[in-house]
């Protein structure tokens, strides 16, 4: 991830689980308790009173434990939307390059602006689920099979990011 969000507040709410809230306004909770045994660098984190001592760093880039053991603010993003059943800034950026997307492409086939696709791809903005869902499906190529997908709500929701003309009365 290129841009992660910064992490403005962590705090324990259980042994091994973690909720963040973020620059981008989400506050998800990411589950480490699989962790320890996954990566035997971090099986300090099995005992619940070395855990609760996770302290968020100065600048919001991370997570940390005393004794050097820390998880930085664009895994944990990834995880926490993981976890939460949320499209991710790697499966967009993989559907991009399935289906041979430059940002200008991506941002034709979902009727969005090519700024938005930025933001998505690089992980700045959280990506909306009627835009994360045709990229999970992997199927959205062209902007007829981005409307059939999820019936013209991607095309709706680009609107929002694009100004309206006003139509004049006589």
């Amino acid at each position: 991830m290129k841009n992660p969000p910064n992490i403005q507040t962590a705090r324990v709410i259980e042994p091994g689980v973690i909720e963040l809230s973020w620059s981008t306004g989400e506050t998800l909770n990411v589950d480490l308790t699989d962790l320890p045994q996954r990566n035997a660098a971090f099986a300090k984190l099995a005992r619940p009173a070395f855990f609760a001592r996770m302290e968020r760093d100065e600048w919001g880039h991370g997570i940390g434990w005393p004794g050097g053991l820390d998880l930085g603010a664009d895994r944990l993003y990834e995880l926490c939307r993981e976890q939460a059943g949320l499209p991710t800034a790697s499966e967009f950026e993989a559907w991009m390059e399935r289906n041979g997307h430059s940002l200008s492409g991506a941002a034709e086939s979902l009727g969005m602006t090519r700024r938005m696709i930025a933001h998505y791809r690089t992980g700045s903005k959280p990506i909306p689920k009627v835009v994360g869902w045709p990229a999970r499906a992997g199927r959205c190529n062209t902007p007829r099979t981005a409307d059939s997908l999820v019936g013209g709500a991607i095309r709706r929701l680009g609107s929002v990011h694009r100004p309206r003309q006003r139509q004049r009365y006589r």
